[in-house]
């Protein structure tokens, strides 16, 4: 198994002394695993599997050595995924995923079960997950849970299929603009408006799938971009800053905190409503999400079960006091919207 790494490494690097630094290994201790796969290649197909280039060149595969790379790399994987699919059921490592908007939710939840996984010798390992990979991760089994926002229709979604989900909030899409009335009248405007409208638009992340699913994934040849962000963060600063006119796709909870004196963020913007009447309706869901059919194949006190059921009462705390995740703090417009309806105040 050490022997089919090390290949894998030189294959990547391209060299001995590349592989080793990978490795943290001395060049000479892969340099001597190379050479034993090459004579024992050599005997069984004819074929040596890695051929000099000369010094400083990248070495060169043949053609049964990059069948062997492929063949080790599956192998490598399946052992992994054994590994991994023992590791879940056992319950000794939870990997969770969290967006920067939804970590407040699983802090509090990780304190109602941070003493009982002390005591049983469980750790709890947590990441960053971006809100386009939320599904993603899960299908790959990189995590375990996760929580975060994915668009969905509200009559139902197939991709969601695969998914356990614990749904905290779900919103609709508004515009926050510094148009005037003139030129952007409200409250509400059609999703076909957008075609005409100057937009700040996200490289990518939720509201980029939401043009992609109204326009097609040429949207950017058919809408007036008039900017694109990495962060909403950044996009409100350049709509208040004045130096651009235009508009800025976000959830309603978003677009409805923005009108809260507590966000700096917003002030001076306003909110316009989207209706619908360019594809299917869409809102997002903000939540955690599992594998479907995984936390009912482990025992309650899994600590999948166990976390699951702390993020519940989480959410359920966070509705019954009003609050959010920020308290003492300026919140962030989109944790204030995620955690805090202000119709219900």
């Amino acid at each position: 198994m050490d022997q089919l790494r090390t290949l894998i490494m030189v294959h990547e690097a391209g060299t001995a002394l590349g592989a080793a630094r990978i490795l943290g290994r001395e060049q000479s201790s892969v340099q001597k695993q190379i050479d034993t796969m090459n004579r024992n290649f050599r005997e069984l197909c004819g074929e040596p599997l890695i051929l000099k280039q000369g010094r400083g060149k990248d070495v060169l595969f043949t053609g049964t050595g990059e069948a062997l790379v492929e063949l080790a790399r599956g192998t490598l994987g399946d052992w992994l995924d054994g590994i991994h699919e023992s590791r879940r059921r056992l319950g000794k490592t939870l990997m969770v995923g969290t967006t920067r908007f939804t970590l407040s939710y699983l802090a509090g939840a990780g304190e109602r079960v941070t003493e009982d996984f002390r005591q049983r010798g469980i750790e709890l390992k947590v990441g960053h997950v971006r809100t386009r990979d939320v599904l993603a991760k899960l299908r790959a089994k990189d995590v375990d849970l996760v929580c975060g926002s994915v668009v969905t229709r509200p009559e139902g979604d197939d991709e969601l299929a695969a998914f356990d989900v614990m749904e905290w909030r779900r919103s609709g899409v508004s515009l926050l603009t510094n148009l005037s009335e003139a030129e952007l009248p409200g409250p509400t405007a059609p999703t076909s408006a957008l075609r005409t409208l100057p937009l700040v638009v996200s490289a990518s992340g939720l509201m980029a799938g939401v043009l992609h699913t109204w326009f097609g994934g040429d949207y950017r040849g058919k809408l007036r971009i008039a900017a694109e962000i990495d962060t909403v963060n950044y996009g409100f600063e350049l709509l208040r800053s004045g130096l651009l006119r235009g508009c800025m796709l976000v959830t309603k909870g978003v677009a409805d905190a923005a009108g809260d004196p507590r966000v700096v963020y917003g002030r001076g913007l306003r909110a316009v409503e989207l209706v619908n009447d360019t594809g299917p309706r869409l809102e997002v869901l903000l939540g955690a999400f599992t594998r479907r059919g995984e936390r009912a194949s482990y025992d309650p006190a899994h600590p999948l079960n166990l976390l699951w059921d702390a993020l519940a009462q989480e959410n359920a705390r966070w509705q019954r006091e009003q609050r959010w995740p920020t308290a003492g703090l300026e919140p962030d417009p989109f944790e204030l919207a995620n955690s805090y309806d202000p119709s219900e105040s």
